[in-house]
């Protein structure tokens, strides 16, 4: 059986939108945006827990992929937590900050913040539709292959964001363009990760009712980082430089490749 998709949906976007609303008060208060992007992924670990505990009888299934997206939002926002301690406002948001002007505090409540926890509503259908799906389907080879996909996508991800922060450590490496380990085959290893494993995610969650409707969910995230404010914003940053340049003309810029000679 499963809940009437209203209610599940009217409850997520209360939660998620009260859940913004204090990041934004934080970040107005710190002055800084780019928290939002540690919101991100404890964002989703809050919609897992709640829909886990408020309508889930807590099946194997759902006890599955509630802790995968414990693992990778944990990990995320810590991650970008310790990249961020010392340092200013992300480059993203500062550029923002200047461009808005007299505007910045509106343009970053609806822009920013509630923006974000429209996508992160969508992106998370496949795991609202898993935590109030209680039809008992014991976990079988699709769940495991999800499990692989996502395990692959989680380590390709942890592994390029590990490798960059040891490089940018460096103060020798100041300036200079990260080219070694994953980054060697891809211009963007972490967000190649990154779309792997909501792939993982959504083959989990294709056996819950509704699994056409979350299939948006990997798609959204898919389309944002290949297309709109994952890569470009940073292929735009970085373009200015010749090193990258020349960087960019033998790696491929998402999916992973031997460097063209």
């Amino acid at each position: 059986m499963f809940l009437p998709l209203q209610e599940v949906y009217q409850a997520c976007g209360i939660l998620v939108l009260s859940y913004m609303l204090f990041w934004f008060t934080y970040a107005n208060v710190k002055k800084d945006n780019g928290v939002a992007d540690i919101a991100w992924g404890l964002g989703f670990v809050l919609i897992a827990f709640f829909t886990l505990f408020k309508y889930s009888e807590i099946m194997p299934r759902q006890a599955l992929i509630t802790t995968l997206v414990a693992f990778w939002g944990f990990r995320l926002s810590t991650y970008i937590l310790m990249r961020s301690i010392g340092k200013p406002e992300d480059f993203r948001y500062a550029n923002w900050r200047k461009q808005w002007g007299k505007f910045a505090v509106i343009r970053a409540f609806l822009q920013v913040f509630m923006l974000q926890g429209f996508f992160m509503l969508i992106i998370a259908l496949p795991i609202i539709h898993v935590n109030t799906d209680n039809n008992y389907i014991a976990i079988n080879y699709i769940d495991y292959i999800g499990c692989l996909v996502f395990a692959f996508g989680l380590i390709f991800e942890s592994v390029a964001d590990w490798q960059l922060l040891e490089f940018k450590s460096k103060k020798s490496n100041k300036g200079k363009i990260m080219t070694k380990g994953l980054w060697r085959y891809s211009r963007h290893p972490n967000y190649f990760g990154e779309v792997v494993l909501w792939w993982g995610i959504y083959i989990v969650a294709f056996q819950a009712h509704f699994h056409l409707i979350s299939l948006i969910g990997p798609l959204l995230i898919s389309f944002l980082i290949v297309f709109v404010s994952g890569i470009p914003m940073l292929e735009r940053k970085y373009m200015n430089k010749k090193a990258f340049r020349e960087y960019a003309k033998k790696t491929s810029i998402f999916i992973p490749m031997f460097p063209k000679e």
